[in-house]
This record gives structure tokens, sequence and C-alpha cells, in this order.
């Protein structure tokens, strides 16, 4: 039987659930290293096959275990393991079959799900965990800031970790959830489906402000070549560019700063806003472009 459970030994990084240990070792020999101190137990129903400290692996794993069965890896916990960058969980986060039990241990975030099913956990991939769309939405939903929320689902689009119709089949399954419509809003803008609407909202803001009519993508031309504004208001010498997703590559965020940077070397005063700035914050947007209006002479 030892040789049976071998690779489960060796997939669980040496954490066992008091079962599999017995089954591998015996129990009186799992007792007896216990009690020598040889293996730890950190948890109820878990056993770690050394007495030191835990790698983050052991650590996930013993997690997991402790809790009920067929529970999961979720949310940033997850994405972390599918290879997302740029958002350390922290904690770690776990989903357990709706009406288990819930055992307070520390470090770990519980959230229940009556989804477990192949559509939304790997089968294959281990720890067992929930497919990345799913686990996408769920650290959207799950995340309290809205522009967290929206990073997170625009950054695992820019990373190549998901795709547009993976999200919604799993939003379809979701139910009703914190953030959810922002979630839709933040995955059309990582497909490039609504790249105008950002623009359309500023226009809407702009003439609730009675601001002037802009001059639109009016190009602008420099030494590594042509690139268009946004809105630009020439007579003012005042321009605004609107940015549908955050930069979350280093080379890019670079060379928009530099790009930035030259257009107002060259000519008008530059303000950026996010799309979600000018959809969610208009308050903040509307004081600010006035400010700059009436610093331009207008009044």
């Amino acid at each position: 039987m030892e040789d049976d459970l071998t690779p489960v030994l060796e997939t669980q990084c040496g954490v066992l659930t008091t079962e599999q240990a017995t089954m591998m070792f015996g129990r009186s020999r799992v007792r007896s290293r216990l009690k020598a101190q040889r293996w730890a137990q950190p948890y109820r129903a878990v056993v770690v096959t050394h007495n030191g400290p835990l790698t983050p692996e052991q650590r996930r794993w013993a997690h997991l275990l402790a809790c009920p069965p067929r529970s999961v890896l979720g949310g940033l916990t997850a994405l972390e393991l599918d290879g997302l960058q740029g958002f350390p969980p922290g904690k770690t986060f776990v989903v357990v079959p709706y009406g288990a039990r819930r055992p307070e241990i520390d470090g770990v975030v519980l959230h229940t799900s009556s989804f477990l099913d192949a559509r939304d956990v790997n089968p294959v991939r281990t720890p067992p965990r929930t497919r990345t769309a799913r686990s996408v939405v769920d650290a959207a939903s799950w995340s309290r800031a809205p522009r967290r929320a929206r990073v997170i689902v625009l950054a695992t689009a820019q990373q190549g970790l998901v795709r547009t119709p993976d999200l919604r089949d799993a939003l379809s399954r979701r139910g009703r959830c914190r953030h959810r419509a922002l979630i839709v809003e933040s995955y059309l803008d990582a497909a490039g489906g609504i790249q105008s609407l950002p623009e359309r909202d500023f226009d809407l803001l702009r003439r609730s402000l009675h601001l002037p009519e802009p001059t639109r993508q009016r190009p602008v031309r420099r030494a590594d070549g042509r690139f268009y504004l946004d809105v630009a208001w020439d007579a003012y010498g005042v321009a605004c560019e609107i940015h549908g997703i955050p930069h979350m590559r280093v080379l890019q965020w670079d060379s928009d700063l530099m790009r930035a940077n030259e257009i107002v070397i060259g000519g008008p005063k530059l303000l950026i806003f996010s799309s979600y700035a000018v959809r969610h914050e208009q308050d903040a947007v509307g004081d600010q472009l006035v400010r700059l209006f009436r610093n331009a002479g207008w009044r």
C-alpha cells in the first residue's frame, strides 16, 4: 500500500491527511513518529512527514487538506499557481463545498460555492484549484475595492492567462456577486470591444461641464513617428488622453510616460485619465478638467 501511495506523497510535497498517512505507514507507525516529533501535525487530521519549517507549497497543501473534502484553492491563490504576476495573495484562499463545515485556520480565507464541478475546477492540476477564469471572477468579486477588482481582470487578460469567452462563461454561473457589472466592463475593455465607450463617457461629462467642443484624434508628430491625441483644445493649449487599460507591462508603461512627456514638451498641457475614472469618478475628473481650463483662460 505504501508503494501505491508514494506518488501522492510526492505530489503533496510530504503533506498528508492522517487517513492517507495511516494507509501508507500504518496507524502505530504514524503515532510513534508524531510522538517522537519526527513528523509534525500542524492541523487536526493533517500530517507533515518531517519536523522542519513548511515551504510555501507545503503550507498551501496543509491549509487545503485541513478543509473539508472536495475543497479547492481559489481566487488569487489559484491564480498565483497558474502564473499571475504582481498579486501575491498573502493568505490562502480556499473554496469549500456549500453546506460543508468551515474550519477556522490561521492564514486561510474560506468561501463557499455550489459550483465545484469540472466546469469550474481543473481536474488535472495540483493542488486542486478552480480554473483560471473562475479564479479571476472570484478574486475580483472578493475584492473590496472596485479598482483592485478591475485591475485583477485586466492583468490576467494582459498576461495571457484567460480569454474573454471563458470569463463570460465563468461569470454566468457565479450568480449575484460584488462588482459584477464592473467585471463585465473590465473584460470587455480587455477584449478591446468597447474602446470608444470611455471617450463617449468623457464627452458626456464634458458637455455637462459646458466645456468647448474638442478636436478628436488630433495627429501629433514626433521624431519616432506619428500618434494621436484623444481630445485636444488647441485654442487653450490643453489636451486629454483616456487610457482604456492600466499598463501592467513595465515596458509599455514606460513608453507611454515618455510619449506623454513629448506631448507636454512640444505642445499642450496634458491630463491623462483611466477609463475607470471617467466612468466611476466623474466628480474628480470634472474638477481637474475645470481647473485645467480655468488656468488656460477659459471662463
